[in-house]
């Protein structure tokens, strides 16, 4: 199968952001790496509880993206959010949060994901600091919370590399 890349819909890595498993913590905040190595699974050094616990490392989730333009738009409203704080693996730049979509193919270095749905705001929101129960994170979040993909080809990522939309 030829592979093209579309020339419209290319962005960059803006942050790479993981948390290694850390005893009675949760995926969020992650923090910036300026490389990482996507494996079927996820990004190598990252553990986030809820998708191993839970969604039972469903490879559907493997890589969480969101927009910094989607971050900035939260901090215009207020929001004292940074990339990697909802716990996304890459904070993209330059590709709109619309754009993506479930099916759509994106090299990202050397990797090839595929979106599978939207990210679901929970409750685990209301630890990040300066957020606290008194502010509603997750109804700001709901239809914005970012990405799920799945890994098509392994390999590495770093911090400014492109990211394009392929398609067959």
């Amino acid at each position: 199968m030829v592979q093209m890349i579309s020339k419209t819909q290319a962005g960059i890595v803006f942050q790479i952001n993981v948390k290694p498993e850390t005893l009675g913590e949760r995926g969020l905040p992650k923090y910036p790496t300026q490389r990482a190595r996507v494996t079927r699974t996820g990004l190598g050094g990252d553990f986030n509880r809820w998708r191993h616990e839970e969604a039972h490392d469903d490879l559907a989730m493997a890589i969480l993206l969101m927009p910094l333009e989607t971050i900035e738009e939260l901090k215009g409203e207020g929001w004292p959010i940074k990339p990697g704080d909802i716990g996304e693996n890459f904070t993209t730049q330059g590709i709109p949060y619309n754009s993506f979509a479930p099916g759509k193919h994106y090299r990202i270095g050397e990797a090839v994901i595929t979106i599978t749905k939207p990210c679901d705001p929970c409750s685990f929101l209301y630890l990040l600091p300066n957020i606290g129960k008194d502010k509603d994170i997750v109804k700001a979040l709901h239809n914005r919370r970012g990405w799920y993909a799945s890994v098509e080809t392994e390999g590495w990522v770093a911090k400014g590399d492109s990211i394009t939309e392929v398609t067959s």
